[in-house]
């Protein structure tokens, strides 16, 4: 199993949550956490226990970014006008991994990074390989006309499990998809419960 593979299933044993809604995450199986502790009773969680549990799901959410590129969205996001954890949650489906993703274009976030990190993507017609880069409303995003037999690709259009959301236009034909407008929390179709509001209370304090 490759690392981001045992990640992304690390990631859904230690929330207890399968946090993308995939039909194999162990968590469909076993809903405790990993290792030899794992089934342990778990004792009542403390605020700070659930603000930090909040940042590590969103945080694991869009490929388990590191604390210093989370942080430095979430900075961003606080210096914006009007509600903080709306504008964390657009800045983070902003990504152009996570537009990838959302296209459907690959079955998973680890997959789009990697996807993009390969030169498989076009941002307008140009070449981009950094999948932190940021779309903007309007963007064409197109897997390139080399890639898009590749079996990743294929299967991903297949996938029943989630659907294209409306702040993205996909059209799988032409392999390209439009970022129409940046979503707010309510338009993000997570698989479970995301709390915004507690990351920027586990900042506030740390």
């Amino acid at each position: 199993m490759t690392k981001r593979t045992s990640a992304k299933y690390k990631i859904d044993r230690r929330m207890g949550e399968n946090i993308w809604g995939r039909p194999k995450s162990p968590v469909n199986r076993r809903e405790y956490g990993p290792g030899q502790h794992g089934q342990r009773r778990k004792g009542k969680v403390s605020d700070f226990g659930l603000q930090l549990r909040a940042k590590q799901k969103l945080k694991g959410y869009y490929g388990d970014l590191t604390e210093k590129q989370f942080r430095r969205i979430f900075t961003e996001a606080e210096r914006l006008k009007g509600d903080t954890g709306e504008h964390l949650i657009g800045l983070l489906e902003r990504r152009l991994d996570a537009v990838v993703y959302r296209a459907k274009f690959v079955a998973t976030i680890f997959a789009a990074r990697q996807f993009v990190n390969h030169g498989h993507v076009t941002v307008n017609g140009q070449r981009v390989n950094i999948p932190s880069y940021r779309v903007k409303e309007g963007d064409v995003i197109a897997v390139r006309e080399k890639s898009r037999q590749l079996a990743v690709v294929l299967e991903a259009v297949g996938l029943a499990e989630r659907d294209v959301p409306d702040y993205v236009e996909a059209d799988h034909q032409k392999m390209t998809a439009t970022f129409v407008r940046t979503p707010g929390l309510g338009d993000v179709p997570y698989a479970v419960q995301m709390e915004p509001n507690l990351v920027i209370e586990y900042y506030a304090q740390n």
